[in-house]
């Protein structure tokens, strides 16, 4: 083709041209003006086009900084989920100095500030009170008309845990009878390994450490060697695998009572197990935990399984119908469309993924003195709804639906509006806009909550019997073999449990461990139950 800049212009006032030359003179600058049309159109498409490509360049950029904020938050930082300054970041007189659009976007009010916790003032009146005199000497009280005592302080004492060895001398009677002699021995307790060298009391000492208090067995192994006696941690490990046989049937009761009640909390979290079937040393397996059962019969149960399939669930749910409260695995979803249960999500998912957001992202940059991101403002509405649940906590369940339909449903609305009309301007991928969509697309089940005053905001009472397994993960790492994984989600659900109904853990195992071995029948075993016990003599002080 034949170049633009090449193309001979020929005036237009030349008279020396006849009619037909005047037509070709014209064509030809037609053409050259569309030649000239299209350079110009392709350049412009050009120009749109590295336009575009340098945005998702600084688009990807602008995630990759994100990301790489977010690693090292995740490495160095702490983990909490608490915001500094929270209690003041949306002040009325800061929001004067952030972006209009945004600060037309915020309530008024302040988030609602949690109550101060009371200092304890004085010790336990179920603690023993050993009295120290302070006396005078005979030469001070000589002369005088009397001599009195007063209390001038109180201090907390420790006494060191100690080993001892308890020796069992069984009595027994030699009768004589038609000239053979017949032997009766004493009854002595049961003990629920039958032949072991441990006490009851032990056993339980070395479940609540292991698992209550998270120190690993190599830990115990050597505070035992300290006391005065080794007791190998292989030993202590063959132990506990012992006692999930023996205690699996105070778990089936647990669990049958818990699927007996309409309301359900569900959540999971990795477990790495080195010796699982199938499976490499660096592979994580799954603990699943649920909560509920009866207002008066709470229960919170573990159960480790290598699989997150759908069929764990399903399995751990059998004979269970209501309301199942959990986060946005898919896993759920597809049970509760199977079963017709009834699903509702959890804010504290969809708040994490917020507060994960704000951590990383950069404020705009349209005032010099804005400050305010737009994961800010989503925490700033969800804690609004917290505030409304924290307020009427102590009511019943009909007065909590009410006051849900009448504040909290008005605000879930205006924060979906609010969402839906700022996710358009984030960029995709990055965590704030991952965050709205999972809220946007978790919405049916996020608010289901207002429709039964039975139901929580979140899965807190999941995530709070998580919370020990998770510190104590931290110090043991790993199960060593499936039936150890299985063992530990048995004596996590007792704890827990007993916790669950203000039952002092030690003592509950304690009592457990004492008589279950003589249980042999389905009443003595449901005697056994948390909320079979007297709290009097068993209750967390």
């Amino acid at each position: 083709m034949r170049s633009v800049e090449n193309s001979p212009i020929i005036p237009l006032s030349d008279d020396r041209l006849s009619p037909s030359a005047w037509q070709a003179t014209l064509a030809e600058q037609a053409h050259t003006i569309s030649q000239l049309q299209q350079t110009i159109q392709a350049q412009n498409e050009a120009l749109q086009q590295a336009a575009e490509q340098q945005r998702r360049h600084e688009n990807y950029i602008q995630l990759l900084e994100e990301y790489l904020r977010l690693a090292k938050l995740r490495q160095y930082a702490a983990k909490s989920e608490k915001i500094p300054g929270q209690g003041d970041l949306f002040d009325e007189a800061e929001l004067e100095v952030a972006l209009q659009e945004q600060a037309a976007q915020l309530p008024d009010d302040e988030p609602h500030k949690p109550k101060p916790k009371k200092r304890q003032r004085q010790f336990s009146s179920a603690l023993p009170r050993v009295r120290v005199d302070h006396c005078l000497t005979e030469a001070e009280k000589q002369g005088a008309l009397k001599t009195f005592f007063t209390k001038v302080k109180e201090e907390l004492d420790y006494i060191p845990a100690r080993l001892q060895v308890i020796e069992h001398w069984q009595e027994k009677a030699v009768f004589e009878h038609d000239g053979n002699e017949r032997v009766i021995a004493a009854a002595r307790p049961v003990h629920p390994l039958g032949k072991c060298v441990a006490s009851v009391d032990l056993l339980a000492y070395v479940l609540i450490s292991k698992y209550a208090d998270g120190l690993p067995l190599y830990r115990l192994e050597k505070l035992f060697k300290r006391s005065g006696q080794a007791v190998d941690r292989s030993d202590m490990a063959h132990w506990i695998v012992r006692l999930d046989h023996v205690l699996k049937p105070l778990i089936t009761l647990m669990r049958e009572s818990q699927n007996s009640y309409d309301v359900l909390q569900a959540d999971e979290t990795r477990i790495q197990v080195l010796k699982e079937d199938g499976k490499t040393a660096q592979s994580n397996q799954w603990m699943w935990v649920t909560y509920g059962g009866p207002p008066d019969k709470p229960s919170i149960l573990f159960e480790y399984d290598p699989s997150r399939a759908g069929h764990v669930i399903e399995r751990l749910l059998d004979g269970f119908s209501g309301v199942l409260q959990a986060d946005g695995y898919s896993g759920y979803g597809t049970l509760c469309a199977a079963s017709g249960l009834t699903r509702i999500g959890c804010w504290d998912h969809a708040r994490r993924k917020f507060v994960e957001a704000r951590k990383v992202a950069l404020p705009t940059q349209n005032r010099a003195n804005d400050y305010l991101t737009l994961a800010d403002t989503a925490l700033h509405k969800i804690g609004q709804l917290y505030a409304i649940e924290r307020d009427i906590k102590d009511q019943t369940p009909e007065q909590k639906r009410a006051a849900r339909q009448a504040d909290s449903l008005p605000r879930l609305n205006d924060l979906k509006a609010w969402l839906e009309d700022n996710i358009p301007r984030l960029v995709k991928g990055s965590l704030t806009r991952k965050a709205m969509e999972y809220t946007l697309n978790q919405w049916p089940y996020l608010i289901g909550y207002c429709e039964d005053g039975r139901l929580n905001i979140s899965n807190v009472n999941v995530e709070n019997a998580i919370r020990p397994f998770a510190v104590g993960r931290k110090a043991w790492l790993f199960a060593d073999t499936s039936q150890g994984a299985r063992a530990s989600a048995t004596i996590y659900s007792l704890i827990e449990t007993a916790k669950a109904n203000d039952l002092e853990p030690f003592a509950y195992l304690q009592h457990v461990l004492k008589h279950i071995g003589a249980a042999d029948s389905l009443e003595t075993i449901e005697a056994l139950l948390p909320w079979n016990i007297a709290r009097s003599t068993h209750s967390r002080t």
